[in-house]
């Protein structure tokens, strides 16, 4: 029984809506002890496992408190100021981890899912506030981390210094936006050159190309960033791509940082974005019964409620980013699963946009 409850945060004010959801049996919570190139160990209860990489600890931990200072308004920090250095550091340390782990990770429960920031740094600071800053929650991005909003650089630099600091807690995959061909055209690039320089944006794309790209929890639960691919038959298959790796105009992996569902197609159709696929609610459904799977876990859509179920509660989509860009009045959310594998939803509220008056 994989259940889900809806839990709205606003303003210290929670409550619960049980919602059962029908399928198989409760998969018990286990620790994964094994090679951990092959399988990764999520912590219980936020126990983390420590490390740094290459990367100084006291630096790391220094660069993590100028970026949550430079969040916090008591802390009188106007700036963040980390130097080139400092995130060619992160980028390099992060790259090598990111590498000596799964392209298809596999996870144990209990861990917190979120889904696009789009370089909505305040928002990412509020989304730890309500789930618990790491290591005290275990962390699965869902990707798009830049591009569109202000403080892309701010964003990607805080996730992997966790990524570095907690490199078994708390985990980045790869979405649309993290590929060279789109953060060119859609702000990260303008970004990069007018804080600092071309040469560290491609530094940037070397890391991105690194990102795992898609994420199994418990055996039941698949998540990644855009959705299902008529390549793609067996999760196995996820394991054999290769990185680093660009983003390719077609294929599986395309499919898995691009692909959207959809209510008005059976089977696979076009995709409006003139890349990918649609699919139905009917090879959801195929895919899951084939995999032995409960649920995938999807972002890459603005939903107003900052999730959204489709395929007869199959199929969730996140999003993360509340007020999108300033012109969308939709709420965000982040996804807890615990060890029972029920799944919960906490909601970043929209802000009230004032009328203008002219």
């Amino acid at each position: 029984l994989l259940r889900i409850i809806l839990e709205i945060e606003n303003k210290g004010n929670s409550f619960k809506v049980p919602c059962p959801m029908e399928r198989s049996q409760i998969l018990p919570y286990h620790f994964r002890e094994a090679n951990p190139s092959e399988k990764l160990l999520v912590g219980s209860e936020g126990m983390a496992q420590q490390g740094q990489g290459s990367m100084d600890p006291d630096v790391l931990d220094d660069i993590i408190k100028r970026l949550l200072d430079y969040g916090n308004p008591k802390a009188g920090t106007k700036q963040a100021m980390l130097n080139e250095s400092e995130i060619r550091q992160l980028c390099s340390a992060s790259r090598e981890i990111l590498l000596q782990q799964p392209c298809l990770l596999e996870l144990a429960a209990p861990v917190k899912i979120c889904g696009d920031i789009h370089g909505q740094y305040s928002d990412l600071l509020r989304l730890f506030e309500y789930g618990s800053f790491p290591p005290a929650a275990n962390y699965l991005f869902l990707g798009d981390y830049v591009d569109r909003g202000k403080q892309s650089l701010e964003t990607i630099c805080l996730m992997f210094a966790y990524k570095i600091k907690y490199p078994e807690n708390f985990f980045l995959l790869r979405g649309n936006h993290e590929c060279a061909s789109i953060n060119r055209i859609y702000g990260f690039y303008d970004e990069c050159k007018r804080r600092f320089n071309v040469k560290l944006w491609k530094v940037f794309t070397d890391t991105f190309n690194c990102l795992p790209v898609a994420a199994v929890i418990d055996e039941k639960i698949l998540c990644m960033h855009g959705g299902l691919s008529p390549d793609l038959t067996n999760v196995e298959q996820i394991k054999n791509i290769e990185r680093p790796t660009d983003v390719p105009d077609s294929g599986l992996l395309c499919d898995l940082l691009w692909s959207d569902p959809s209510k008005d197609v059976s089977g696979w159709g076009m995709n409006d974005r003139g890349v990918s696929y649609t699919f139905g609610a009917d090879k959801v459904a195929e895919f899951l019964i084939k995999n032995d799977m409960d649920l995938v876990c999807r972002a890459h859509q603005v939903v107003e409620d900052g999730y959204e179920f489709f395929a007869d509660r199959q199929l969730v989509t996140l999003f993360s980013a509340p007020n999108y860009c300033g012109e969308f009045d939709n709420a965000g959310a982040l996804m807890s699963v615990d060890e029972s594998l029920m799944c919960s939803f906490q909601i970043l509220k929209p802000a009230i946009r004032r009328p203008r008056f002219f």
